[in-house]
């Protein structure tokens, strides 16, 4: 595996998204993009994007918002999707449709030499709160961004916020080891859940007019198949897959049971809802 030029703090988490990490996402792809998709819907629905805009897509896996965005821009408007694992580009561009004015890049957004104010919106879905200094790499995110330009992305809300990402991982604990503790800082899902660190950091990184709105939303972890496509979805990808890894099968067996039985608690019809909180951040180029 070649990993792109990089901060060396992000070693781990490239080497997590070109491996296993990126391997399950690319496998779940129309899965994930279609439990995923009312963040995207709110974070269009907020970024006032006009045709002709030219948006710089951060962390942006298979391509779902990129193609999304592609369709408020127009053929007039181009979209850079960038990406450190290779392997979700390469199905971003397999998904690719004939035409759009899309391209796709393998890098680190901390150190990628971006073109000097190129682009007129920085986008992401839950694809910034990975980097190790995040003030670092938003501050050259916005060497990209012309005067005036926009920020918009959406992270998690605290895990006590989101039970569609912290049930399942609970009812393993009850059979499995924790995994390592994460401080609330650490690059990951919940890095952002602070709404005073990210003022702090998009700040720092020389953003203003910083705001935060927070959004609430279901989502349908079986994406209408049913509960046995919830289980399958739980088990593959996110914290519980991640903690039953490598388990014994037995403990894999009582925990997989254990889960079954708490999603069947939030089955509707054919759908497994779980809430889940985000911030919707908005900022300027000055």
């Amino acid at each position: 595996m070649t990993l792109p030029a990089m901060d060396d703090r992000n070693t781990d988490q490239a080497t997590y998204w070109n491996g296993l990490g990126g391997k399950h996402w690319t496998d779940q792809q129309k899965v994930q993009d279609a439990v995923l998709a009312p963040v995207s819907k709110i974070l269009i629905d907020r970024a006032g994007i006009k045709p002709g805009d030219r948006i710089l897509d951060v962390g942006c896996g298979c391509g779902a918002t990129s193609f999304d965005l592609a369709k408020q821009t127009g053929v007039t408007g181009h979209i850079t999707g960038i990406d450190i694992s290779a392997p979700m580009l390469a199905r971003a561009r397999e998904l690719t449709p004939p035409g759009a004015p899309i391209e796709f890049v393998l890098a680190d957004a901390t150190v990628y030499a971006f073109k000097p104010a190129s682009v007129n919106m920085l986008f992401s879905r839950f694809g910034v709160m990975f980097f190790a200094e995040p003030e670092l790499s938003f501050a050259n995110m916005r060497k990209a961004l012309a005067p005036k330009g926009r920020l918009i992305f959406a992270c998690w809300r605290t895990p006590r916020e989101n039970p569609m990402l912290m049930l399942a991982l609970q009812e393993a604990y009850k059979h499995v080891p924790k995994l390592p503790e994460v401080k609330p800082e650490d690059p990951g899902p919940f890095s952002f859940a602070s709404e005073d660190r990210v003022k702090k950091v998009l700040g720092d990184a020389g953003f203003s007019s910083i705001a935060l709105e927070s959004a609430d939303l279901k989502f349908d972890i079986a994406v209408g198949q049913g509960l046995d496509a919830a289980l399958t979805t739980v088990l593959a990808i996110g914290p519980a897959s991640r903690a039953l890894q490598d388990q014994p099968p037995d403990l894999v067996a009582a925990a997989t049971k254990s889960i079954r039985e708490a999603l069947a608690t939030h089955l509707i019809g054919n759908q497994v809802l779980l809430g889940g909180s985000i911030w919707i951040v908005t900022a300027s180029n000055g």
